[in-house]
């Protein structure tokens, strides 16, 4: 018995071409399949962010000049180290009304934030602008060898009445 011949219409698709659909198909699968599992692989690595870290050492007394704002740690550490007669206290550089970084103005003797406008003595009350507190001091001390050692993990607000606390001011004899 002869074997029927089909019409072969001109969308017909060829053995190889069937192949070559499989071999797109098997490849566009893979390519999910490993973006998937990048992502599932992903998941076991968490985003985290490398922050400096939260006590250091900032040098000896003597390199701090008296009535002065020494800026030497505002980008790294985020804080100002004030020099007066009396002695030293460390500053946040976090502006109370909205969290900007102020800038110390040396001519003015005040910080001035560039968001809205709030000014902050040398000892960083506020005097003018919208902040409604006092920027935050650290605590501060001696270490062992004789440097400033700053502790941002304890933070002192002159609203609680914390800025009296004997931490929150390195006196120097």
């Amino acid at each position: 018995m002869p074997t029927p011949k089909f019409p072969v219409s001109e969308n017909a698709i060829t053995r190889r071409d069937f192949f070559n659909w499989v071999v797109v198909g098997w490849a566009g699968f893979t390519a999910a399949m490993g973006g998937f599992l990048t992502a599932v692989g992903r998941l076991f690595f968490p985003n985290i962010t490398f922050e400096p870290p939260q006590q250091f050492k900032a040098g000896f007394p003597a390199e701090y000049a008296v009535n002065k704002v020494d800026e030497r740690f505002k980008k790294r550490y985020g804080v100002w180290l004030v020099r007066n007669e009396r002695g030293i206290f460390c500053l946040s550089t976090v502006c109370t009304h909205l969290g900007c970084t102020p800038n110390w103005l040396e001519g003015e003797a005040k910080f001035k934030c560039p968001c809205h406008g709030s000014g902050f003595y040398s000892t960083g009350l506020n005097f003018e602008g919208p902040a409604p507190r006092p920027l935050e001091r650290y605590k501060i001390g001696r270490a062992e060898d004789g440097q400033i050692a700053v502790d941002k993990t304890v933070k002192y607000q002159f609203e609680k009445g914390q800025w009296n606390d004997p931490s929150s001011f390195l006196e120097l004899a």
